[in-house]
């Protein structure tokens, strides 16, 4: 007899003379259920154009959320109901202030954008902060996690948080957030922050839908210089040095008269002014006037001079034939003749017995030809 009969054979016969012992085991009830039989799920009703025009001219922000969600879907009718609801918003938009906001890692972009977004609440305008978040290469996954990190300004009625994952296509969701950014000026947000969280090409894609360039920098991580190259510097219409406070104070001016200094070599920009240097702490809420007075400078001028409006018209202009870039691309991969042999090409070439060029010569004439037909 095992170990195990033995300890087993012992119970029953202790449970046999010891009727109340914790040890007898009494008859349970049967297995319930897991999910209550008598839940039903409702399924969300599905609103009319005429009724998200509505409800985002009125300032509805949960219409205004599914409206974005429609522009951000890649379901072919969810995307032909969306250009409906732009299109008719767009008569209601174009009364923002459009900023674009970078910075290198560890800029505390995040919490520059929660503390700047409380004071310009506090002037009376209303903000909406739009962020490209970086989806991951491997799991195709994004964090999402602006509304963790800006905890007070999520809770501010005056202000909209929406981040977007990048899903790999910098392109797409670029086109999808300059979509967003008109239904957020048509709902009556005067101010759009575009953060991109992410490093390399986001810069150049949220430069081409701001009106102003902002980009933040920390002082005292080795050479200033070296911090940011020339590409994105000449990009930016304000510098901000952060975390200018406590024993950082004279590492962050001497970073900023070292940034002032070599901008100053660079060309003058398109829009007629040279980019200024600030200072500022998001922790201590200093600084942060200044800046937001260079922010209104900066608009002023650009718009005394013709280069706001000049500026917004080149970027449409731009955005057009972006739209036609991608348009054109999607209609490419979703074409059931290169669908039907794209996997044969792609094998060709993993394999080399097929350049790469000639891959894509075949795959182009094989959609030409069957377009054709």
């Amino acid at each position: 007899m095992t170990q195990y009969t033995k300890i087993e054979h012992f119970e029953r016969e202790y449970a046999d003379t010891h009727h109340d012992t914790a040890l007898n085991v009494t008859d349970g009830v049967d297995s319930q259920p897991s999910v209550n039989p008598y839940f039903v799920r409702k399924k969300r009703r599905t609103l009319s154009t005429d009724e998200y025009v509505d409800g985002i001219l009125a300032g509805d922000i949960t219409t205004l959320s599914q409206a974005i969600t429609l522009v951000e879907s890649n379901n072919p009718d969810h995307y032909a109901q969306a250009q409906q609801i732009i299109e008719r918003c767009l008569p209601h938009a174009g009364r923002s202030i459009r900023i674009g906001i970078t910075g290198v890692p560890g800029a505390g972009k995040s919490t520059f954008i929660e503390a700047v977004g409380n004071m310009v609440t506090s002037l009376r305008h209303r903000l909406a902060v739009l962020a490209i978040d970086p989806s991951s290469e491997r799991s195709g996954g994004s964090i999402l996690g602006d509304k963790t990190r800006m905890e007070s300004i999520s809770a501010n009625p005056d202000v909209f948080i929406r981040p977007s994952p990048s899903a790999g296509s910098l392109g797409g969701v670029a086109r999808k957030t300059r979509e967003t950014i008109i239904l957020c000026e048509a709902a009556g947000f005067d101010v759009i922050f575009i953060e991109t969280v992410g490093v390399g090409q986001s810069e150049t894609a949220v430069h081409s839908m701001a009106d102003m360039f902002m980009l933040l920098q920390i002082s005292g991580a080795g050479d200033e210089l070296q911090g940011i190259k020339r590409g994105i510097m000449e990009m930016a219409d304000m510098m901000v040095i952060t975390k200018s406070d406590g024993a950082n104070i004279e590492k962050a001016q001497l970073a900023k008269a070292q940034f002032q200094n070599a901008l100053r070599l660079f060309p003058m920009p398109d829009s007629g002014r040279r980019a200024q240097v600030y200072t500022c702490s998001s922790t201590e809420r200093t600084g942060l006037e200044e800046v937001w007075k260079g922010v209104e400078e900066y608009i002023d001028h650009v718009r005394a001079n013709g280069w706001f409006a000049t500026n917004r018209s080149r970027q449409n202009k731009y955005w057009m034939y972006e739209t036609i870039n991608e348009s054109l691309k999607n209609d490419f991969y979703r074409n059931p003749s290169v669908e039907g042999r794209i996997a044969e090409f792609e094998r060709e070439v993993l394999e080399a017995r097929m350049s790469s060029f000639i891959a894509a010569k075949r795959l182009l004439d094989i959609y030409e030809s069957q377009k054709r037909d």
